[in-house]
């Protein structure tokens, strides 16, 4: 019965690690988003529903019944698997829900990054420089620098190519529309975990709507933020160990 991770952006799965240790599982499967730590092939159109068809390729190939588990672009990518084919897992958990929302909107660096020109002038400020330039902004983000340096290893043309195209393709009301779907996540059991200082991801009044809709639980990480697998992963690895023992 595996537990799958996906990650979202600008990470590689090396942020599931303390999480994964944590756990003390052997069971764990990561994977990785083309142009987020693996290749982005260049006939990749890197949409947001392109990403859904990769997850759903990718969990056909894994033994179930699977527990899927995803963050920030991640966590998006496991709602839209689970709004189409639910029947791939057992269980979703989700830290993005109110991305779903009708009333969400993007964040600034989203919007930029959706922006033609001033997005591109940002991903070359984000993944340009040397590896221990890009490790420092995601230490200056709360990322240990260990792991920051993993990522910035991994970061490059492809991840920014990949940035500008999926986030271009959500742009709203993209995501909204998306969101009329919410109802159709009910069909496996949920879990929304709410990061109560998460800037990224809505308030807590739509991450609980969302939630809501999804006919799903949720666990608060009261005082954690976008990284909360990283800045308390015990407190991380115990919400999802409660939810999964929920379910027989």
């Amino acid at each position: 019965m595996p537990v799958v991770f996906v990650h979202g952006n600008p990470e590689t799965d090396a942020i599931w690690g303390p999480l994964v240790d944590a756990l003390g599982r052997d069971d764990v499967v990561r994977l990785s988003p083309p142009g987020f730590g693996s290749p982005l092939p260049d006939d990749f159109p890197a949409t947001y529903l392109a990403y859904r068809d990769w997850l759903e390729d990718a969990l056909e190939r894994i033994d179930g019944p699977i527990d899927l588990v995803g963050h920030d672009w991640g966590g998006g990518h496991v709602v839209n698997v689970v709004m189409h084919r639910p029947e791939l897992v057992r269980s979703w958990a989700s830290d993005v829900l109110g991305l779903f929302d009708p009333e969400y909107v993007w964040h600034d660096l989203a919007q930029v990054w959706q922006t033609e020109g001033a997005g591109e002038e940002l991903v070359d400020t984000m993944l340009g420089g040397t590896i221990e330039d890009r490790a420092a902004q995601l230490a200056a983000l709360g990322i240990p620098l260990d792991i920051a340096a993993d990522i910035a290893a991994a970061q490059g043309p492809d991840m920014g190519r990949a940035i500008l195209l999926l986030y271009r393709s959500a742009r709203q009301p993209a995501v909204a529309e998306a969101g009329r779907e919410l109802e159709k996540a009910a069909a496996r059991p949920g879990l929304s975990i709410l990061a109560t200082e998460d800037p990224y991801v809505g308030t807590e009044e739509l991450r609980r709507r969302a939630a809501a809709r999804a006919g799903a639980r949720t666990e608060v990480l009261d005082g954690l933020g976008h990284w909360w697998m990283l800045q308390d992963p015990a407190s991380g690895a115990a919400a999802l160990t409660r939810f999964w023992e929920t379910l027989g």
